[in-house]
Parts: C-alpha cells; structure tokens; sequence
C-alpha cells in the first residue's frame, strides 16, 4: 500500500488497514469496468459516496455509527477491484471469502461489529440498487426500460417520497473523489466522537 502496510490479502489484520489507503484505491477503480460516458471512470469512492447518501435519505435517522458502514460498503475494492456481477457470480465462492475476509479487517479497523446487523446489510444494498439503476441510465447507456427490468425501478424515497428522474452523477477526476471521500469519512469520524474537528481534506 502507499501508506507503507502490507495487506495479506488471504489474512487480513485491522490494523495494515488504512483509509487512505482505502480512498486512493477506491477513487481509481472504475465501476461498469470503465464503460460509463465522460471524460473520467465513475469510480467506486463516488459511488459510495452516493450510496450513503441515498441510505441517509432512505433512513434519516441512520446513527453515524452505520453511516460509516454504508460508507465503507464496498472498501474491499481497493485491493480486490470492482469485479461485475456476472463475472463474480462465476468465480463463487473463493471470492466471496477474500471479500468477506476484508470486510471484517475493515469494519474492525473503523470501530464496527465484523459482521454488522443484517437491516443495515439490507438498507446499503437497497441504497446499492437505487445508485446503480441511476448509473445505468445516466452513466452507463441503458434506456430506462433495461434498467427497470435488470435493477427494478426505485421506489419512492427521500424526505418528499418521490422517485427523481436523475441523480445528475458526474464522474469526477480522481484526485477529486479521493478527497471527498476523505472528507465524508472525516465527517462520519467526527459526528461518532463529539468534539472532534473533522480534518480539512485538500
């Protein structure tokens, strides 16, 4: 890692985990495989970002404390990559174990339960759903119709209760999602310790 860890990915400890690591990594790999429309990939650090957000609107009293761990969703990618469905759903199991095995290293390196609560499981894969349906139609080329039979149309949500035409998502250059990343961490970080400041992120 740049940070200087060494991360065994087939043993995880907590404590070779850091997110700047986790932010850098995430901001460079690219979801849909780099199929998406702009000048940059849509990476994963701006998709979780707005997969937390949609879990906030979903659920607006969702504790900091699970925040973070919608935040920290897919954090495993920063080592593994962002593999599509089809594809993992092929390699199985092994997969799924790394995955898994990361996850847990992660959660405990950031004060969460290795295993978190199943409704917060289910809330950040409503949320994953709901981001992905948009990426779909606003980034990846599908006609609303595809992407209602592949991801199902979103439900209403949010504080008006309403289904939005777009999210208005733009792929950003990924110095830039790295630091909004960073930012919303330190954000989450600090509503979990009253007192603390949150860093400025450049």
């Amino acid at each position: 890692m740049l940070s200087g860890r060494r991360l065994n990915l087939l043993d995880p400890s907590p404590l070779d985990v850091e997110i700047s690591d986790i932010a850098h990594g995430l901001a460079r790999v690219a979801r849909w495989n780099g199929q998406t429309s702009g000048d940059h990939a849509f990476s994963v650090a701006e998709h979780s970002l707005v997969v937390e957000e949609l879990a906030r609107q979903l659920k607006p009293d969702l504790p900091p404390k699970w925040q973070m761990a919608v935040l920290l969703h897919d954090a495993p990618e920063y080592v593994i990559g962002d593999m599509i469905s089809p594809f993992k759903a092929v390699i199985g199991g092994a997969y799924k174990t790394v995955e898994a095995r990361l996850q847990a290293a992660i959660h405990l390196r950031f004060s969460l339960p290795a295993e978190i609560p199943l409704t917060i499981k289910k809330l950040a894969k409503r949320a994953d759903i709901i981001c992905a349906y948009y990426e779909a139609i606003e980034l990846a080329g599908f006609a609303p119709e595809e992407a209602n039979k592949i991801f199902g149309k979103p439900r209403p949500f949010g504080p008006n209760a309403t289904v939005p035409t777009r999210l208005g998502l733009a792929p950003l250059p990924a110095s830039e999602a790295q630091a909004k990343f960073l930012s919303r961490f330190e954000e989450i970080d600090a509503l979990q310790q009253p007192g603390k400041t949150p860093r400025l992120v450049s």
